[in-house]
């Protein structure tokens, strides 16, 4: 069997037969009409019609003077029925073959077809070919699509033949925009308004996590990748602004697993002068609208639960959860109680463990046994530095969480708008950071400064992709197109480039 390189010389060698007859192997566009789905689907209507198509070639089969190749765009598949006798005489300067060139074809070229539409003795729905056209010629053969790659990797380094062989992996990128699209026309519907704000901060906040750093050299300054929305979408609330939200990228310099990714996609609005029961109400419609228009369904299998979104949503309170499961009150407790309910139920201890940390991992523990949906509330005030205080009890915040199959699938508060209160818990989360907590959140005094001209009572909330993750029921990796992975060139194509 030829290895890799050997098909690729093949492909070369034909590559320059081209040239040589005067055909240009990538000429910058095609003069398709219809897209492939267009014609098999109405076949009635387009019938004896003159039509031009084009796609990758997924397969040839020659028969002497009579030729079948099937070829496949963003729509789906066509055939292409080729007779020797309508391929005599073309232009080899429009990129136009004779039949007795097709042999400079092969699987993965892009070609374009016009002729046709008809239907051939088996009954299938072909463009009988006029003149055929090379648009792309591919160097390298796709895989085998009946075996595909040997390993997941090879996958996730190479998505782009993932996709081409895949159906299921294709649509998933589908759906994946159309998660998005689906909020986009939600908000548009409540009269939000998509605001652009900056990835690169001066002070990153938002969130406990650990950022990205980068530099300027025009500022000659060192900037943060953000890891929130929050504080620059809350200055434009504080700018006038009543409904505003972002979905973009966001960083966390954070480690790899099925639920997480450093860089990922997430959404987050404010909204002024709602509560935070008026914001709960808000993100259940929330889910379900996308939920319909994406999948056309309330109900989802994920991560061995079975999620019903159209059912009432379960309220439940924090700190009972913690109590209920563990035994521990979160409000009077201490490292070495929560140390050891985290040991007894084989968590895994954080680096820098707090009471803080420890109660933020006994939840984690505490909520993989949810089914959903649920919204979680009254997170400690202790665990919330963004979160307004609870009017009925100063140990609370007005805080929720959507819980779904065992995860937290967001976040919403009702916002802090005292500046004092504000710069207090900014500062002892900064005291945290200077402790050796990279976690903590940083003093953010410009933030504090916009709170001291007024913000008015906002509900905040967000969530990321890992919601559209859950939903397909996939790991993280194989819920985006492209995951991060560890830089590598194969000894093939250092072999074909000459690297070292």
């Amino acid at each position: 069997m030829a290895t890799l390189k050997e098909y690729r010389d093949i492909r070369i060698e034909k590559l320059n037969k081209l040239k040589e007859l005067g055909v240009n192997p990538y000429p910058a566009q095609s003069g398709r009409t219809h897209l492939n789905s267009e014609i098999t689907q109405n076949f009635e209507e387009f019938e004896g019609k003159e039509v031009v198509v084009a796609g990758r070639i997924f397969s040839i089969r020659s028969h002497n003077v009579l030729c079948f190749i099937d070829v496949k765009d963003a729509s789906g598949k066509i055939q292409l029925y080729l007779k020797e006798d309508n391929l005599t005489e073309q232009a080899y300067a429009k990129g136009e073959l004779k039949f007795e060139d097709l042999g400079l074809l092969d699987t993965g070229d892009f070609i374009e077809g016009a002729g046709r539409v008809t239907k051939t003795k088996t009954g299938e729905t072909s463009v009988e070919i006029q003149k055929i056209r090379i648009l792309t010629k591919a160097l390298r053969p796709l895989p085998d699509p009946h075996t595909g790659f040997k390993d997941k990797e090879s996958r996730l380094r190479k998505r782009y033949i993932d996709t081409n062989l895949n159906e299921d992996v294709y649509q998933r990128f589908i759906r994946r925009a159309k998660f998005w699209e689906a909020h986009r026309e939600f908000f548009k519907e409540k009269g939000f308004l998509e605001m652009n704000i900056p990835v690169l901060e001066n002070t990153p906040g938002g969130a406990d996590a650990n950022p990205f750093v980068t530099h300027m050299d025009a500022l000659d300054q060192d900037f943060y990748l953000r890891i929130s929305q929050e504080l620059y979408l809350k200055r434009l609330i504080g700018g006038g602004y009543e409904k505003v939200y972002e979905i973009g990228p966001r960083f966390r310099n954070e480690g790899l697993s099925d639920e997480h990714l450093p860089e990922h996609i997430a959404m987050e609005f404010y909204w002024a002068y709602a509560s935070h029961k008026e914001g709960m109400d808000f993100v259940i419609d929330l889910f379900r609208y996308v939920a319909q228009k994406v999948y056309g369904k309330q109900t989802f299998h994920m991560r061995g639960f079975d999620v019903d979104l159209s059912k009432e949503w379960e309220i439940k309170d924090y700190s009972e959860l913690i109590k209920e499961n563990y035994g521990v009150d979160v409000f009077d407790t201490n490292i070495e109680e929560v140390k050891k309910a985290l040991t007894k139920n084989g968590a895994d201890l954080p680096k820098k463990l707090t009471v803080e940390r420890g109660i933020d991992h006994l939840w984690k523990e505490a909520r993989k046994n949810i089914c959903g949906p649920m919204m979680v509330v009254n997170e400690p005030k202790i665990l919330s530095p963004l979160a307004k205080e609870h009017p009925e009890n100063p140990k609370l915040t007005l805080r929720f969480h959507p819980i779904m199959a065992g995860s937290e699938l967001g976040n919403g508060f009702a916002e802090l708008n005292d500046p004092i209160d504000q710069f207090e818990r900014f500062k002892e989360q900064q005291d945290k950071r200077d402790e050796g907590d990279a976690e903590a959140q940083f003093m953010d005094v410009d933030f504090v400064e916009m709170l001291e001209y007024g913000m008015p009572p906002t509900c905040g909330y967000g969530h990321s992709e890992r919601v559209f993750w859950f939903l397909e029921d996939v790991t993280a990796r194989e819920g985006v197109p492209f995951t991060q992975l560890r830089n590598d060139v194969d000894s093939i194509n250092k072999e074909i480039y000459g690297l070292k």
